[in-house]
């Protein structure tokens, strides 16, 4: 199943996407036209920023004042539209899509990126590029099932645990999270613009084994892609067996809103604060209880076509409530059951520049 153009436009971090994948190609090509496009672009975003710095690289000795270009939207619409777009090709899209997973935010605003890319002005241009990806064969696994014969667990996250271990990290999930939800509601106001915070994730517990497929020789998605990374340079990645399993596949906003629906869990006045500064939104929010998701299921494994569409928006669930997909990585499968480690096909990388290189054994 070829990915849908659309779907990517509907989601923030799939408009991201397209956007670093234009910008990305002109800074590789050597036409002044396309870098200077691409430099149209960042300005027009800076504009939305609310804090940050820019450093300038100038000549010595020059000390004119500085004075920054203020592009429009249609400005930066203009120039994406002349910006040459490659042929795609796994690297190329996995920087694109490493760069868009690096910028997710739950806890402020949208970067000025991706309030441009929100942008009308940019609709046109973004699907263009959209278009581009879509149709490309390298980006056909991102629509794909779980892999269950080609799974990774990197150092950072585990491989094995027992089902006794499982059972006991989801009931110790679900009180805590219901410890917190109570917390909260008796401390913090009721106001979403209140300068609070606290958990904005909503993925099923942190303990439980997580896994991607491998790329090949560029190694495990695993460590390519990941929200809120803490930049290791340095990773070991195991295999990890898995039988035939009963997976829930997330390839879309619908498919966690009605994960939402047949198992929420209330957790309004934990998110409120975090989740009003990245949607704008102002509800009564909800998550899935994976405690009871785990009752009907070994897996939940998340597409990167699922990713693009569904993480950093507003997902309404029904009328009342509402949701939004946090700190799930692209292509990334949590267990509910025991999982076995095959140490034996251990592989150790490092990350070379913006890259990672596997160490020979």
């Amino acid at each position: 199943m070829t990915v849908d153009a659309d779907a990517l436009l509907a989601g923030a971090r799939g408009r991201r996407l397209c956007l670093e994948y234009a910008v990305s190609g002109a800074y590789r090509d050597e036409t002044s036209a396309d870098r200077e496009a691409a430099a149209t672009a960042w300005w027009a975003a800076s504009a939305f920023e609310t804090s940050g710095t820019t450093i300038l690289f100038r000549p010595e000795g020059d000390t004119s004042p500085f004075v920054p270009t203020t592009p429009t939207p249609a400005q930066a619409a203009r120039a994406l539209d002349a910006i040459g777009l490659d042929v795609p090709v796994p690297a190329s899209l996995r920087t694109a899509l490493a760069a868009s997973v690096d910028a997710a935010m739950y806890w402020q605003p949208p970067d000025g990126r991706d309030h441009l890319c929100a942008t009308a002005e940019l609709r046109a241009p973004l699907r263009r590029v959209a278009t581009v990806i879509a149709g490309s064969p390298a980006a056909d696994w991102w629509t794909g099932g779980v892999a269950e014969d080609d799974q990774w667990a990197v150092h950072w996250e585990g491989a094995g645990r027992s089902s006794r271990e499982v059972e006991d990290e989801l009931r110790r999930w679900r009180e805590a999270t219901a410890a917190d939800e109570a917390r909260a509601a008796a401390e913090r106001p009721a106001d979403p613009t209140a300068a609070w915070s606290g958990q904005w994730w909503s993925i099923p517990p942190s303990g439980l084994v997580r896994t991607t497929r491998s790329l090949g020789k560029a190694g495990p998605a695993g460590l390519w892609f990941g929200e809120d990374s803490m930049g290791a340079d340095s990773a070991t990645a195991t295999p990890v067996d898995v039988y035939p399993a009963r997976v829930i596949e997330i390839r879309g906003p619908e498919d966690w809103a009605q994960l939402c629906a047949q198992h929420p869990l209330d957790v309004t006045a934990s998110r409120r604060q975090d989740w009003f500064r990245v949607t704008g939104s102002d509800r009564q929010w909800v998550i899935p209880d994976w405690a009871a998701v785990a009752a009907e299921a070994d897996a939940v494994h998340l597409t990167v076509a699922g990713y693009l569409s569904a993480a950093t928006r507003l997902i309404e669930v029904d009328g009342d409530r509402a949701s939004v997909l946090a700190a799930w990585n692209p292509d990334e499968t949590f267990w509910f059951r025991g999982t076995a480690a095959r140490p034996a096909g251990e592989q150790r990388w490092r990350r070379e520049d913006d890259g990672w290189e596997r160490v020979a054994d």
